[in-house]
């Protein structure tokens, strides 16, 4: 088998070119004297095939990934909090995302702590056994909260994956080290 690809391979380079021959062959002529006059030898003129390589538009059919979102009634805790000086309130949603690669990931609600003026929203981001392969995934939580108007900071203990959407959130090693930190809470949710 491989004489016979070998030898439609010569076959192929020697039918695909055109070779003409544009002047004979001329030996030296010799005399006896040794004077010589330069000879010459045979020149040709060699075709190969035109080759051009570009681009063109073709119809083919890609994959394409779309991703439909739907309303859904689902419960979500609500939190109604009384502030002792009966400042207004409003209902806020307060939501945790994250964009994660490689592997499925769960986010979830796990506190939220009142000091003075600021909420702290602690959520925790793990990894499942489930890999993505190549594409990426949006997982996220949310709170409704009804109080007075606060300072909202989201912290996320996990590891931080590494997409330009999780920007937005501080992302901690573990939820007590950042406890510590913080003076005069209170907790106002536990899941």
């Amino acid at each position: 088998m491989k004489r016979i690809i070998f030898i439609l391979s010569i076959s192929m380079l020697i039918f695909s070119c055109d070779i003409k021959k544009t002047e004979k062959a001329e030996l030296p002529e010799v005399d006896v004297d040794v004077e010589t006059e330069p000879g010459q030898l045979p020149e040709y003129d060699v075709d190969w095939a035109d080759v051009n390589v570009g681009t063109r538009t073709e119809t083919v059919k890609v994959p394409k990934v779309v991703i439909v979102m739907e309303e859904e009634e689902v419960e979500v805790p609500y939190i109604d909090v009384d502030m002792p000086n009966d400042n207004e309130k409003e209902e806020m949603t307060l939501m945790v995302e994250a964009e994660v690669t490689d592997k499925e990931h769960t986010i979830d609600i796990k506190e939220i702590i009142a000091t003075d003026n600021n909420l702290y929203v602690i959520a925790e981001l793990k990894s499942t056994d489930q890999t993505l392969g190549d594409k990426k995934m949006r997982v996220s939580d949310q709170v409704i909260l009804n109080a007075p108007d606060l300072n909202v900071k989201y912290i996320i203990v996990g590891e931080k994956p590494d997409r330009v959407f999780n920007s937005r959130y501080k992302y901690v090693k573990n939820a007590s080290d950042f406890k510590k930190t913080l003076e005069n809470t209170k907790v106002i949710y536990t899941n």
